[in-house]
């Protein structure tokens, strides 16, 4: 999948002003659905409704609050949170490095491929080796779209990475997770778990092995839908029920990888409940006709 800019600016450190320019580093490719009018096949429009006034209320006519209390709001106009962004710089203004392993992976929000701009090559360049050399991530602040965002800035293979970060506030305590602690194994079970897992062990993640099974599904209905065939799919795998932890790191070391395993009678002892794997052997439901929307709507009431 190809990367696109989105946007240009500035990296900031001392004296030394980097023009940069941001691409997407990721896409995600989910699976949407419109909600459609059952009678007549038409979509549906999204509508703002007061119960006070019992009406339909416009764009034009809402103002924006902050719920300071059950039910209670304090109100903004435009102009008043205008007046409380940050400023629109497109700046990254680095604070300070931090060794890489410091920076926990839990606070990455999202990800953007840094590419330098008109002018910036030899100060990118200079900057980027140093990075990786030094084994340094940077830490700082971006102002952009009227918001400052905590960012990282981190070597990635002959470039950087913007890496957007969640403030500490924003990532919840571990501490409230209830962790089994003093469990006793014996040599045997910690012998059995250290192999299954040296069985499935690879040198490096190769993610074009997997895919969204979920959504080949969902587009391989749709396909049959709009060619008028029935929906097919395919049948639950039936799972052992395995209660025994010895028994069932035994049996599992006997099976192959799921991603190498042939099809089998019986599932991966490990699973306690059935797969709901599906399938494009089983016929689900005759297809319903493709319904056009093509007609013509009607003006909006209210």
């Amino acid at each position: 999948m190809a990367s696109r800019a989105t946007g240009s600016g500035t990296i900031s450190f001392g004296l030394v002003s980097i023009p940069v320019k941001l691409y997407t580093a990721t896409s995600p490719q989910r699976v949407g659905f419109n909600f459609l009018h059952e009678k007549c096949g038409t979509r549906v429009k999204m509508q703002y409704y007061c119960p006070f006034d019992q009406e339909v209320v416009t764009r034009q006519d809402m103002i924006k609050g902050y719920e300071h209390a059950k039910d209670r709001f304090v109100t903004f106009t435009d102009e008043e949170l205008k007046k409380l962004e940050s400023e629109r710089t497109d700046r990254v203004d680095i604070v300070e490095f931090i060794d890489e392993e410091a920076l926990d992976p839990i606070y990455i929000e999202g990800t953007y491929y840094l590419g330098p701009d008109k002018g910036g090559d030899r100060a990118y360049r200079l900057l980027a080796d140093a990075m990786k050399r030094t084994g340094k991530v940077a830490l700082g602040r971006f102002g952009r779209s009227g918001k400052q965002h905590l960012v990282a800035l981190r070597p990635y293979r002959d470039g950087l990475v913007l890496q957007q970060l969640y403030y500490a506030d924003e990532v919840h305590s571990i501490d409230d997770v209830n962790f089994p602690r003093n469990v006793a194994f014996r040599p045997v079970e910690e012998e059995l778990a250290d192999k299954l897992i040296e069985q499935l062990s690879t040198d490096k993640f190769e993610p074009d092995k997997y895919h969204d099974e979920y959504r080949d599904r969902v587009e391989k209905a749709v396909e049959q839908k709009v060619a008028g065939q029935e929906i097919s799919i395919m049948p639950e795998q039936p799972a052992a029920q395995i209660i025994d932890l010895f028994e069932a790191l035994k049996r599992s070391l006997g099976n192959k990888p799921a991603a190498q395993a042939p099809a089998e009678k019986e599932a991966p002892p490990l699973q306690a409940v059935a797969s709901s794997e599906l399938s494009m052997d089983k016929p689900l439901k005759k297809a319903a006709p493709v319904r056009k929307t093509g007609r013509e709507k009607k003006p909006a009431t209210g």
